[in-house]
Protein backbone atom coordinates (compact mmCIF):
# COMPACT_ATOMS: atom_id res chain seq x y z
CA UNK A 1 0.00 0.00 0.00
CA UNK A 2 2.97 2.31 0.09
CA UNK A 3 2.23 4.65 -2.64
CA UNK A 4 5.98 5.16 -3.42
CA UNK A 5 6.27 1.46 -4.74
CA UNK A 6 4.97 -0.59 -7.52
CA UNK A 7 4.77 -4.38 -5.99
CA UNK A 8 4.36 -7.61 -7.88
CA UNK A 9 4.66 -11.23 -7.94
CA UNK A 10 6.57 -12.62 -11.52
CA UNK A 11 6.29 -15.78 -12.67
CA UNK A 12 8.91 -17.16 -15.33
CA UNK A 13 7.54 -20.12 -17.68
CA UNK A 14 9.89 -21.87 -19.70
CA UNK A 15 8.69 -24.49 -22.00
CA UNK A 16 5.29 -24.30 -20.23
CA UNK A 17 6.33 -24.82 -17.16
CA UNK A 18 7.53 -22.22 -13.97
CA UNK A 19 11.08 -21.72 -14.09
CA UNK A 20 11.06 -19.07 -11.24
CA UNK A 21 9.08 -16.85 -9.08
CA UNK A 22 9.87 -13.62 -7.62
CA UNK A 23 8.56 -10.70 -5.31
CA UNK A 24 9.31 -7.23 -7.21
CA UNK A 25 9.64 -3.89 -5.78
CA UNK A 26 10.13 -0.90 -7.68
CA UNK A 27 10.21 2.90 -6.58
CA UNK A 28 7.79 4.30 -8.65
CA UNK A 29 9.89 7.26 -8.55
CA UNK A 30 13.58 6.21 -8.60
CA UNK A 31 15.02 9.46 -7.72
CA UNK A 32 13.88 9.71 -4.70
CA UNK A 33 16.63 7.26 -3.65
CA UNK A 34 19.29 8.95 -6.14
CA UNK A 35 18.66 12.17 -4.61
CA UNK A 36 19.52 11.40 -1.23
CA UNK A 37 22.17 9.15 -1.64
CA UNK A 38 24.35 10.61 -4.63
CA UNK A 39 23.24 13.76 -5.74
CA UNK A 40 22.94 15.68 -2.75
CA UNK A 41 26.42 14.77 -1.30
CA UNK A 42 28.12 15.46 -4.23
CA UNK A 43 29.44 18.70 -4.66
CA UNK A 44 28.30 19.18 -8.29
CA UNK A 45 26.89 17.58 -10.70
CA UNK A 46 26.65 17.55 -14.82
CA UNK A 47 24.81 15.53 -17.23
CA UNK A 48 25.33 15.59 -20.89
CA UNK A 49 23.09 13.97 -23.44
CA UNK A 50 22.18 14.71 -27.29
CA UNK A 51 18.35 14.03 -26.55
CA UNK A 52 18.21 15.86 -23.04
CA UNK A 53 15.29 18.24 -24.50
CA UNK A 54 12.05 17.35 -25.65
CA UNK A 55 11.24 20.00 -28.07
CA UNK A 56 7.48 19.19 -28.36
CA UNK A 57 7.02 20.12 -24.14
CA UNK A 58 6.21 23.35 -22.97
CA UNK A 59 9.69 23.48 -21.14
CA UNK A 60 12.12 21.21 -23.38
CA UNK A 61 14.23 20.52 -20.20
CA UNK A 62 11.62 19.46 -17.77
CA UNK A 63 11.44 15.85 -18.80
CA UNK A 64 15.34 15.75 -17.87
CA UNK A 65 15.21 17.67 -14.59
CA UNK A 66 12.09 14.85 -13.72
CA UNK A 67 14.32 11.71 -14.30
CA UNK A 68 18.00 12.90 -13.36
CA UNK A 69 16.55 14.11 -9.56
CA UNK A 70 17.54 18.01 -10.82
CA UNK A 71 13.94 18.94 -10.17
CA UNK A 72 14.23 17.94 -6.40
CA UNK A 73 17.58 19.82 -6.32
CA UNK A 74 17.24 22.39 -3.61
CA UNK A 75 18.69 24.78 -6.02
CA UNK A 76 17.54 24.31 -9.85
CA UNK A 77 19.78 23.17 -12.29
CA UNK A 78 21.18 25.29 -14.99
CA UNK A 79 20.71 24.50 -18.47
CA UNK A 80 22.83 24.88 -21.82
CA UNK A 81 21.38 23.87 -25.19
CA UNK A 82 23.70 23.69 -27.89
CA UNK A 83 23.18 24.26 -31.53
CA UNK A 84 24.29 20.75 -33.84
CA UNK A 85 27.19 20.96 -35.77
CA UNK A 86 24.99 18.46 -38.66
CA UNK A 87 22.71 19.71 -41.10
CA UNK A 88 20.16 17.47 -40.80
CA UNK A 89 18.42 18.52 -43.87
CA UNK A 90 21.30 17.66 -46.26
CA UNK A 91 22.36 14.22 -44.42
CA UNK A 92 19.03 12.89 -43.28
CA UNK A 93 16.30 11.96 -44.81
CA UNK A 94 12.64 9.83 -42.34
CA UNK A 95 9.76 8.65 -43.75
CA UNK A 96 6.58 6.70 -42.15
CA UNK A 97 5.54 3.90 -44.72
CA UNK A 98 1.88 4.23 -45.33
CA UNK A 99 1.04 0.38 -47.01
CA UNK A 100 2.57 -2.07 -44.77
CA UNK A 101 0.69 -4.04 -41.48
CA UNK A 102 2.88 -3.63 -38.59
CA UNK A 103 0.55 -6.53 -37.33
CA UNK A 104 1.36 -8.59 -40.31
CA UNK A 105 5.12 -10.61 -39.51
CA UNK A 106 5.12 -11.17 -42.89
CA UNK A 107 4.61 -7.65 -44.40
CA UNK A 108 7.31 -6.10 -42.05
CA UNK A 109 9.71 -8.93 -43.23
CA UNK A 110 9.05 -8.21 -46.82
CA UNK A 111 9.62 -4.79 -46.13
CA UNK A 112 12.56 -4.81 -44.07
CA UNK A 113 14.28 -7.18 -46.87
CA UNK A 114 13.34 -4.66 -49.55
CA UNK A 115 15.00 -1.25 -47.90
CA UNK A 116 18.24 -3.60 -46.54
CA UNK A 117 18.63 -4.32 -50.29
CA UNK A 118 17.76 -0.93 -51.64
CA UNK A 119 20.63 0.86 -49.27
CA UNK A 120 22.62 -1.98 -50.01
CA UNK A 121 23.22 -3.01 -46.63
CA UNK A 122 24.12 -1.32 -43.65
CA UNK A 123 20.80 -1.40 -41.98
CA UNK A 124 19.67 -1.76 -38.21
CA UNK A 125 15.91 -3.31 -38.25
CA UNK A 126 14.77 -2.11 -34.08
CA UNK A 127 12.30 -3.83 -32.79
CA UNK A 128 9.77 -3.57 -29.66
CA UNK A 129 9.33 -6.79 -29.01
CA UNK A 130 11.79 -9.88 -29.43
CA UNK A 131 9.08 -12.33 -30.66
CA UNK A 132 8.60 -10.47 -33.93
CA UNK A 133 12.57 -9.62 -34.14
CA UNK A 134 13.13 -13.67 -34.48
CA UNK A 135 10.22 -14.04 -36.61
CA UNK A 136 11.64 -11.64 -39.26
CA UNK A 137 15.16 -12.82 -38.93
CA UNK A 138 13.93 -16.29 -39.77
CA UNK A 139 11.95 -15.13 -42.73
CA UNK A 140 14.85 -12.53 -44.12
CA UNK A 141 18.10 -14.24 -43.10
CA UNK A 142 18.07 -16.49 -46.34
CA UNK A 143 17.00 -14.16 -49.21
CA UNK A 144 19.76 -11.21 -47.62
CA UNK A 145 22.33 -13.93 -47.77
CA UNK A 146 21.44 -15.43 -51.37
CA UNK A 147 21.95 -11.29 -52.27
CA UNK A 148 25.45 -10.92 -50.70
CA UNK A 149 24.42 -9.13 -47.47
CA UNK A 150 25.23 -10.91 -44.05
CA UNK A 151 22.18 -10.59 -41.26
CA UNK A 152 22.95 -10.69 -37.50
CA UNK A 153 20.20 -10.35 -34.72
CA UNK A 154 20.18 -9.78 -31.40
CA UNK A 155 18.65 -13.01 -29.58
CA UNK A 156 19.17 -14.85 -32.58
CA UNK A 157 22.81 -15.32 -32.74
CA UNK A 158 24.77 -16.58 -29.75
CA UNK A 159 26.73 -13.06 -29.13
CA UNK A 160 26.35 -10.20 -26.68
CA UNK A 161 25.50 -6.82 -27.71
CA UNK A 162 28.88 -5.51 -28.21
CA UNK A 163 30.25 -8.35 -30.08
CA UNK A 164 27.38 -7.69 -32.55
CA UNK A 165 27.54 -4.14 -32.95
CA UNK A 166 31.44 -4.65 -33.71
CA UNK A 167 31.06 -7.18 -36.15
CA UNK A 168 27.99 -4.60 -37.87
CA UNK A 169 30.29 -1.69 -37.60
CA UNK A 170 33.17 -3.79 -39.20
CA UNK A 171 31.38 -5.19 -42.14
CA UNK A 172 30.28 -1.93 -43.94
CA UNK A 173 27.50 -3.74 -45.86
CA UNK A 174 25.63 -6.20 -43.11
CA UNK A 175 22.88 -5.95 -41.10
CA UNK A 176 21.64 -6.15 -37.92
CA UNK A 177 18.19 -7.13 -35.76
CA UNK A 178 17.88 -5.62 -32.19
CA UNK A 179 15.57 -3.73 -29.52
CA UNK A 180 16.57 -1.48 -26.94
CA UNK A 181 19.81 -2.36 -26.14
CA UNK A 182 21.19 -2.00 -29.57
CA UNK A 183 18.77 1.38 -29.81
CA UNK A 184 20.12 3.68 -27.15
CA UNK A 185 24.28 4.53 -27.06
CA UNK A 186 25.60 2.75 -29.81
CA UNK A 187 28.26 4.14 -31.97
CA UNK A 188 29.14 3.25 -35.70
CA UNK A 189 29.93 6.34 -37.68
CA UNK A 190 30.22 5.60 -41.90
CA UNK A 191 28.46 4.24 -43.89
CA UNK A 192 28.05 0.78 -41.36
CA UNK A 193 24.98 2.22 -40.57
CA UNK A 194 23.22 4.15 -42.98
CA UNK A 195 19.61 3.25 -42.63
CA UNK A 196 17.77 2.60 -39.26
CA UNK A 197 13.90 1.01 -39.52
CA UNK A 198 11.60 0.92 -36.65
CA UNK A 199 9.07 -2.32 -36.85
CA UNK A 200 6.29 0.29 -35.10
CA UNK A 201 6.14 3.10 -32.42
CA UNK A 202 8.19 1.80 -29.44
CA UNK A 203 5.32 3.03 -27.06
CA UNK A 204 6.10 2.00 -23.42
CA UNK A 205 4.74 -1.34 -22.45
CA UNK A 206 1.45 -0.48 -19.95
CA UNK A 207 3.10 -2.76 -17.37
CA UNK A 208 2.16 -2.44 -13.33
CA UNK A 209 5.00 -0.68 -13.05
CA UNK A 210 4.58 2.08 -16.27
CA UNK A 211 1.05 2.02 -14.92
CA UNK A 212 1.70 3.91 -11.63
CA UNK A 213 4.70 6.19 -13.16
CA UNK A 214 2.49 6.94 -15.50
CA UNK A 215 -0.53 8.18 -12.91
CA UNK A 216 2.60 9.98 -10.93
CA UNK A 217 3.69 12.18 -13.49
CA UNK A 218 0.49 12.95 -15.99
CA UNK A 219 -1.00 11.04 -19.23
CA UNK A 220 1.96 13.19 -21.11
CA UNK A 221 4.80 10.32 -19.97
CA UNK A 222 4.29 8.14 -22.88
CA UNK A 223 4.05 10.22 -25.67
CA UNK A 224 7.26 11.75 -23.72
CA UNK A 225 9.25 8.43 -23.28
CA UNK A 226 8.26 7.58 -26.77
CA UNK A 227 9.72 10.67 -28.16
CA UNK A 228 12.87 10.00 -26.53
CA UNK A 229 13.30 6.92 -28.10
CA UNK A 230 12.48 8.04 -30.98
CA UNK A 231 15.28 10.70 -30.64
CA UNK A 232 17.70 8.03 -29.36
CA UNK A 233 17.42 5.68 -32.22
CA UNK A 234 17.63 8.75 -35.12
CA UNK A 235 20.66 9.57 -33.19
CA UNK A 236 22.74 6.56 -34.13
CA UNK A 237 22.72 7.30 -37.81
CA UNK A 238 24.62 10.90 -38.15
CA UNK A 239 27.77 10.66 -36.30
CA UNK A 240 30.14 12.61 -38.17
CA UNK A 241 30.02 15.46 -40.78
CA UNK A 242 29.94 13.42 -43.75
CA UNK A 243 27.61 10.60 -42.11
CA UNK A 244 24.21 10.04 -44.44
CA UNK A 245 21.40 8.36 -43.19
CA UNK A 246 17.35 7.13 -44.07
CA UNK A 247 15.13 6.68 -40.86
CA UNK A 248 12.18 4.49 -41.28
CA UNK A 249 8.97 3.92 -39.49
CA UNK A 250 7.16 0.72 -40.55
CA UNK A 251 4.29 1.98 -38.13
CA UNK A 252 1.32 4.04 -40.14
CA UNK A 253 -0.42 4.81 -37.25
CA UNK A 254 2.57 6.51 -35.49
CA UNK A 255 0.92 9.89 -34.27
CA UNK A 256 2.79 13.11 -36.36
CA UNK A 257 3.26 14.07 -32.97
CA UNK A 258 5.79 11.96 -31.70
CA UNK A 259 8.55 13.56 -34.51
CA UNK A 260 9.08 16.35 -33.31
CA UNK A 261 11.78 14.33 -31.05
CA UNK A 262 13.71 14.72 -34.30
CA UNK A 263 15.96 17.34 -35.13
CA UNK A 264 15.19 20.54 -36.58
CA UNK A 265 15.29 20.40 -40.70
CA UNK A 266 14.05 16.47 -40.99
CA UNK A 267 10.87 16.61 -42.44
CA UNK A 268 9.01 13.50 -42.20
CA UNK A 269 7.23 12.06 -45.27
CA UNK A 270 4.45 9.19 -45.06
CA UNK A 271 4.69 7.45 -48.63
CA UNK A 272 4.18 4.08 -49.94
CA UNK A 273 7.00 1.02 -49.54
CA UNK A 274 7.92 1.39 -53.08
CA UNK A 275 8.02 4.97 -52.72
CA UNK A 276 10.25 4.89 -49.98
CA UNK A 277 12.20 2.39 -51.21
CA UNK A 278 13.23 4.61 -54.28
CA UNK A 279 13.31 7.78 -52.04
CA UNK A 280 16.36 5.52 -49.98
CA UNK A 281 17.89 4.29 -53.22
CA UNK A 282 18.32 7.84 -54.49
CA UNK A 283 18.93 9.46 -51.33
CA UNK A 284 21.64 6.88 -50.15
CA UNK A 285 23.67 6.80 -53.98
CA UNK A 286 23.76 10.90 -54.04
CA UNK A 287 21.15 11.70 -56.14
Amino acid sequence: EDPDFVDWFEGVVISGRLADAAFRRHWVDPTEPLVRTVLEPAHGILVTSATLTDSAAEDPFALAELRSGGRRMASPPAHLRLASPFDYAACARAFVVTDVSKNDARQVGAALRELFLAAGGGGLGLFTAIRRLKAVHEQIAAPLGDRGLSLYAQHVDPLEVGALVDIFRAEVDSCLLGTDAVRDGVDVPGRSLRLLVFDRAPWPRPDLLHKARRARFGNGWDDAITRGRIAQAFGRLIRRQDDKGVFVMLDAATPTRLFAALPEGVEVRRLTLVEVLEATRTFLAGG
